[in-house]
């Protein structure tokens, strides 16, 4: 039998290191999914919705390098956007596969045709349709090379006739092509960058996923600068661990210190970062920005000086031009106001809440302390973030995956379904909201099916949490947030899958114990408490007027019960609010 198109594509994933191919297979995809059937190195991974394989494959490619997701005509693969979405966001090396209407259809209004290039324009680095099996192995090969070198997605159409015509042999792209490059600003920039910082001696560094590599290079550069160290929640597992200079993260997920020593300092160092909250850069200070990806330089803030490099070389070239200090004052403030928030961190971890009222950092920080030094977390987008960034510790071994650029409802769940087969030695563990794993809980069954041992911890509070936070900041009282939200523990044992749920204080330490020990994949429902507060570094006076807003509209509503709960709730917080270090 003459090789088909749909095998010569396979090839050429292979080539490119793909392993799996998360998808929902059917007509315009069959040929592809007969290949993949008769390749025993390629395997297809049945998901139930087509957005879970993109954020799968989103979560796979984090991991491995290249990751392949695909949807069929119409329909299959309009569900892969929001997914991949993500994964260009994310930088995650993603081919997309959508499959198409016969070509003989093309501009007709056939029944569910798409027109691919403009639907997948904004999520991808690359986007074509393959029209005949000459252009099919070009096509294939930029593809693969874009994503891996672009580190985002490519989109490559296949109609369903290409796949089963005889493949066509084309000597260029018998190779994937792709290598690794370091890139350092010319030496007259560095020695300018050098002269600034030696003329500033208070100086906070701040770390994105761009310093993701180069760790020890900026532990080294603090410590000739005695300088601060934060860093965003993609920079989190990267940079925190074995830093003693390190003051934690800033943002509307991050705490005091990080804050504070940006806007404390004469100069700011951006390594690796596009960190979007501009309200947290301060305004009036030296800002240098060095980066791989010149079109991020300036976009947030105001720079004293932009430059395009690595971080890991660009730091190595830095380091011996500048002059050691040994004044720690400045530092050693930072770090007194990092260890004394990580005090406060412990009041709700000590205090584990009541029945249906369990305090999330409370069970955050025992799944920091029971799961593995190699653990993988995928967290939901919202409250989940929050626990996530403060409570779960980096160690040098464990990751972190999240939609943490895209933002992304019910990411948490199926980027833990990636996770588990790009690495399927090690914990993996799904931080997910109840109202995340709600909108894609038929992909339990995926669990189910691979027999996937994730542990998914489901923050049961009955409503859309952080947006609830957002309307009461902003003075409005919270409306169509709550959620009815049915037995999680009963669906999961519906689906083959082990649940337990956890309502009271003293079954959180021996409920989480079951649920990490048991051999196979469990959903663990905690009751956590709906009026929990995630205070942001930065508390300032619109912030205070739009609760207290609220809180008036909602007693005058007739809430009064809510309004009480909330205050009773977060009561601790109360002295926090008072101090000269949250308000500014």
């Amino acid at each position: 039998m003459s090789k088909k198109v749909a095998d010569q594509l396979v090839e050429m994933m292979l080539q490119a290191g793909i392993k799996r191919i998360y998808g929902i297979t059917g007509d315009s995809l069959n040929e592809l999914n007969d290949a993949v059937r008769r390749c025993p190195d390629l395997q297809w991974i049945h998901v139930r919705n087509e957005e879970a394989g993109a954020f799968a494959a989103s979560a796979d490619a984090q991991l491995t390098g290249i990751a392949c997701c695909a949807g069929s005509s119409g329909p299959g693969h309009v569900h892969l956007v929001n997914g991949l979405y993500d994964a260009q966001r994310s930088g995650a090396p993603v081919l997309a596969i959508a499959s198409t209407c016969a070509t003989k259809e093309f501009g007709s209004g056939y029944f569910q045709e798409t027109n691919v290039i403009k639907l997948f324009d904004d999520c991808s680095h690359y986007t074509q349709v393959s029209a005949n099996p000459t252009q099919l192995p070009r096509m294939a090969q930029a593809a693969l090379q874009t994503a891996i070198q672009k580190k985002g997605v490519a989109v490559l159409g296949f109609p369903g006739d290409v796949a089963g015509l005889p493949a066509v042999h084309i000597d260029s792209s018998e190779r994937i092509y792709f290598s690794r490059a370091t890139i350092c600003p010319e030496k007259t920039e560095l020695q300018k960058l050098a002269d600034l910082i030696n003329r500033h001696h208070k100086i906070c560094i701040f770390c994105g996923i761009g310093a993701a590599d180069a760790h020890d290079e900026v532990v080294q550069l603090a410590g000739r600068l005695k300088s601060p160290v934060g860093f965003s929640f993609r920079g989190k597992m990267s940079i925190e661990y074995d830093n003693p200079f390190e003051v934690g993260m800033t943002g509307l997920l991050g705490l005091p210190a990080a804050y504070h020593s940006m806007h404390e300092s004469g100069l700011v160092l951006l390594l690796g970062t596009d960190f979007p909250y501009t309200p947290f850069y301060p305004g009036d200070r030296d800002i240098v920005q060095i980066d791989i990806r010149p079109e991020n330089l300036g976009r947030r803030t105001k720079l004293t000086m932009g430059l395009f490099g690595d971080i890991k070389t660009t730091l190595q070239a830095l380091i011996p031009l500048l002059e050691a200090r040994t004044d720690t004052s400045f530092l050693d403030a930072q770090l007194h106001i990092h260890h004394r928030v990580q005090e406060h961190l412990n009041t709700y971890v000590l205090d584990k809440g009541t029945k249906d009222q369990l305090h999330p950092e409370a069970i955050a920080s025992v799944i920091n302390t029971l799961a593995s030094e190699d653990a993988i977390f995928t967290c939901d987008t919202g409250m989940c973030n929050v626990w996530s960034a403060r409570y779960i510790k980096a160690n040098g071994k464990r990751k972190m995956i999240g939609s943490f650029v895209h933002g992304s409802m019910a990411n948490a769940m199926p980027h833990a379904i990636g996770a588990a087969f790009a690495c399927p030695d090690r914990q993996v563990v799904a931080l997910c909201g109840d109202g995340g794993i709600s909108m894609l809980l038929g992909d339990l069954a995926t669990i189910k099916q691979f027999n996937l041992k994730i542990k998914i911890i489901v923050f049961n509070n009955r409503a859309l949490g952080m947006v609830k936070l957002e309307m009461e900041v902003m003075g409005l009282p919270d409306a169509q947030v709550d959620m009815v939200n049915p037995d999680f523990r009963l669906v999961a044992e519906a689906m083959g899958i082990r649940g337990i749920t956890i309502s009271e204080p003293d079954e959180v330490e021996t409920g989480l114990q079951a649920a990490f020990s048991h051999d196979g994949p469990v959903l663990l429902n905690v009751m956590t408490d709906p009026t929990a507060l995630a205070l942001p570094p930065k508390i300032d006076l619109d912030m205070v007027r739009g609760m207290a807003v609220s809180m008036t509209k909602m007693m005058l509503g007739g809430k009064f019960d809510n309004v009480l709960q909330t205050v009773k709730a977060n009561y601790k917080h109360l002295p926090d609010l008072l101090d000269e270090n949250f308000i500014k």
